[in-house]
């Protein structure tokens, strides 16, 4: 009680004598401490964001593409070779221990049509296998099986976009569309998946055979792809080596040549992913938090201007008994409350705007506990750094001058 009527109270009575000074000092603090909370908040958004992604494809899957072929020392290009087949699929399933499923596929983009309607979107072939591979359910029909895969069936699975795109409020099982002049007959409709994190639809898709594809719509024998599910993320590191062993033996690689494959562990880029975004977080915090010292500034100046207007009570203060650390303490009282009621505002208008962010974008948003212990601790550490020059400066007025003070 003798803290508050001692310092407490003559600190919140000066700070509302001049109330749009003290609004106007506060606003530093305000925007510096929303700056960094907006920040951390978005960022840990954008992390888990990128780490859903991953977990839905799958942490334990690993992606096999083509490599780079080298001639006559000029690289082609990553994805140019034409050695991935479906045999070194059938190899990984067979010779690779803690693998539980894999997949094949290749994939072109086209415009399909179905009666007045026209839709220009990705067709993937692939195998029965893919749709436990990716846990991809159905929400209409089912996928194409073994059978059609031998008979090279012009039979197709769309997903949602492409469902909607073309069809509308029809349903589309049984329908026929036409990819590249060819007749195919929906069987399924893919439940949907949404954007992948990376600027990809999922559902953008029509999925057929992968002979139907291979043999009549792109007129090729290889693979663009295999996908590979480990047993768990804990042995994916262990399948990824062996995958690269068993691969290199059968495309006959010699020691010290460079492999014609790449295979890239889901992961590892879900290590990269948070190391990335763990990063920029803190990049971008630190870049908000000069905001923060721009208001620790203003705090000082403001103060400076009090002692100097204030001049008079001082001399008085110290005149009936107040000690040199009395009005010292006073002056840090108020610069450390402008400090912590500014950034308890800050905190409040951070929150609340990064929830709206994430809200629009679709982020399942999160409050920083260590952001928000951050920004108090900061706010209170810039109101003791920058109200200790003027607090010191006002303890050691001397009296007779500050009495005389107009």
């Amino acid at each position: 009680m003798e803290f508050a009527s001692s310092f407490l109270l003559p600190a919140l009575r000066s700070l509302g004598r001049n109330k749009m000074r003290t609004s106007l000092t506060m606003l530093g603090i305000v925007i510096g401490v929303s700056a960094v909370i907006i920040t951390v908040a978005l960022g840990d958004g954008a992390g888990g964001q990128m780490q859903s992604t991953v977990s839905a494809l799958g942490s334990n899957m690993l992606m096999i593409f083509p490599g780079s072929p080298n001639r006559n020392g000029i690289q082609l290009g990553s994805g140019q070779t034409k050695t991935l087949v479906s045999a070194d699929e059938q190899g990984i399933l067979n010779d690779v221990p803690n693998v539980t499923g894999a997949t094949g596929g290749v994939q072109t983009s086209t415009q399909v049509v179905w009666q007045n309607n026209n839709w220009f979107t990705q067709v993937l072939g692939t195998e029965p296998s893919y749709f436990p591979v990716r846990a991809w359910t159905f929400v209409a029909g089912g996928p194409f099986d073994d059978s059609d895969m031998e008979k090279e069936a012009n039979v197709a699975v769309i997903g949602e976009t492409v469902r909607r795109k073309l069809f509308g409020i029809v349903n589309p099982i049984g329908q026929v569309i036409r990819i590249k002049s060819l007749p195919f007959r929906i069987i399924g409709v893919l439940a949907p998946k949404g954007s992948s994190g990376f600027g990809q639809d999922q559902d953008d898709v029509i999925m057929v055979p992968l002979t139907t594809e291979q043999r009549k719509i792109v007129g090729i024998t290889w693979l663009n792809w295999i996908f590979v599910n480990a047993a768990s993320p804990e042995t994916s590191d262990i399948v990824k080596t062996d995958i690269i062993s068993l691969m290199r033996d059968r495309h006959k690689i010699q020691p010290g040549n460079e492999d014609d494959f790449q295979v890239q562990s889901m992961a590892q880029l879900a290590d990269t992913l948070k190391q990335v975004t763990s990063i920029l977080t803190l990049l971008l915090g630190a870049v908000a938090s000069v905001a923060l010292l721009v208001g620790g500034i203003g705090i000082m100046n403001i103060m400076l201007v009090s002692v100097t207007e204030r001049t008079r009570e001082i001399g008085i203060r110290i005149a009936i008994g107040a000690t040199e650390w009395d009005v010292q303490f006073q002056f840090l009282i108020e610069a450390v409350m402008l400090s912590l009621i500014g950034g308890i505002i800050g905190i409040t208008v951070g929150e609340l705007i990064a929830w709206v962010v994430d809200l629009a974008l679709g982020w399942a948003f999160t409050i920083s506990i260590p952001a928000v212990t951050l920004a108090v601790v900061f706010s209170a550490t810039i109101g003791i750094a920058f109200g200790y020059y003027p607090a010191r400066r006002a303890s050691r007025l001397n009296p007779i001058e500050a009495l005389r003070y107009e």
